[in-house]
């Protein structure tokens, strides 16, 4: 009985001579053991059919064709289970995932930083910076940030991010209208 406790407890099951890892606590799939269902209906290795059948008969023919039970459909009524190897079919979900996240696209938000006092050079600068964001595909947050006396001339910041607006609107628009973000004035654009 202890012996029992302290293999449950492992992350590796025995199977024929050979070792496979246990479901991982996010996956929700039983195998084996793990199963409660006293009656099931099962599919087999080549994706036949075998019927509705009990727990013991269902391992056996698992055991039969030296491969897992694995439940698929918890919920259904009854619960419907495949003979395959888990192993291998956690393998092929993992190489899926990969692939699947090889194909996303994440967009990167680059920022750039003004204050309402800036420079004509400076603006000129950092507006060949937004650019080259934009060209990249990235999408740009302009964020103007004001300290003490500042606060009180909002429009300073306004007008900074309109003139923003004109040297980059042949190649990107503003998502929408600029927002407080406590003591910053913030600006989202986009490629056109």
């Amino acid at each position: 009985m202890i012996f029992k406790i302290l293999y449950r407890t492992f992350s590796i099951k025995y199977k024929g001579g050979k070792t496979i890892k246990k479901p991982k606590p996010g996956d929700n799939v039983r195998i084996n053991d793990d199963i409660h269902s006293p009656k099931m209906r099962v599919i087999g290795p080549e994706g036949d059919q075998i019927g509705i059948i009990s727990l013991e008969q269902a391992l056996q023919e698992a055991q039969k064709h030296n491969l897992d039970l694995v439940e698929i459909a918890a919920n259904a009524d009854p619960p419907v289970c495949r003979i395959m190897d888990y192993g291998k079919f956690r393998y092929q979900q993992s190489k899926k995932e990969k692939q699947s996240k090889k194909k996303q696209h994440v967009i990167q938000v680059k920022e750039i930083r003004l204050r309402p006092n800036i420079e004509e050079h400076d603006i000129e600068f950092k507006m060949k910076q937004a650019r080259k964001f934009i060209n990249a595909g990235h999408h740009l947050r302009i964020r103007i940030l004001f300290r003490g006396r500042q606060l009180a001339y909002p429009e300073l910041g306004k007008n900074i991010i309109k003139r923003v607006q004109q040297d980059l609107e042949d190649i990107a628009k503003m998502e929408k209208d600029p927002h407080h973000e406590g003591r910053c004035l913030v600006a989202n654009f986009v490629k056109k």
